[in-house]
């Protein structure tokens, strides 16, 4: 009797569709690069004085007071292609940010900025995750800073506190329906 060869089993849902070429791969992780960075990134930069590019808050007003990035620029997503002009140097590239991952303000900001000819990058995870990291915001009553999320950043054992209900956050989540300012 011949010695039957193990059939292979299934690919598993992860690999159900192949892996892409190591050359696209590379291809489309750089081009990746080029239209999002993140909250740490753009923390550490604005933290070591950098000034090639500028962040904008592309949220409402009432969104704004309540906490954005220190030293951002208010320029709510609607309002971009009659403001754009006098806030923004077309020369200086601009981060973008919005509440966070599950709004799509910073894309609609990012799209209508890069149409005015803008060089232009989406912050991933918005105002959420900057707060989540523990980054200090500027509100209507001053700057604040909340503990930073264990599930999020690095955060040593005796400064962990609590993980709050985000949806109850009013720095993390829209006050009201049209909150957003997209």
């Amino acid at each position: 009797m011949p010695l039957q060869t193990p059939r292979p089993a299934a690919p598993s849902p992860v690999l159900a569709t192949a892996p892409a070429a190591p050359a696209d791969a590379a291809a489309y992780f750089a081009a990746r690069l080029a239209f999002h960075t993140d909250v740490a990134d753009v923390h550490t930069a604005l933290a070591a004085g950098a000034t090639d590019f500028v962040v904008v808050d592309s949220r409402s007003s009432e969104a704004w007071d309540q906490g954005h990035v220190p030293g951002a620029v208010h320029l709510p997503a609607a309002r971009i292609p009659q403001d754009a002009g006098e806030l923004l140097d077309p020369a200086v590239p601009v981060v973008v940010y919005c509440w966070g991952p599950g709004c799509d303000g910073a894309t609609r900001a990012a799209l209508a900025l890069a149409r005015l000819g803008h060089r232009v990058k989406e912050m991933l995870g918005g105002i959420e995750y900057w707060i989540r990291e523990g980054y200090e915001v500027e509100t209507r009553q001053g700057r604040e800073r909340r503990p930073a999320d264990p599930l999020t950043a690095p955060v040593p054992a005796p400064l962990r506190v609590p993980v709050t209900d985000p949806v109850a956050d009013p720095l993390t989540a829209p006050v009201g329906a049209g909150d957003c300012g997209c």
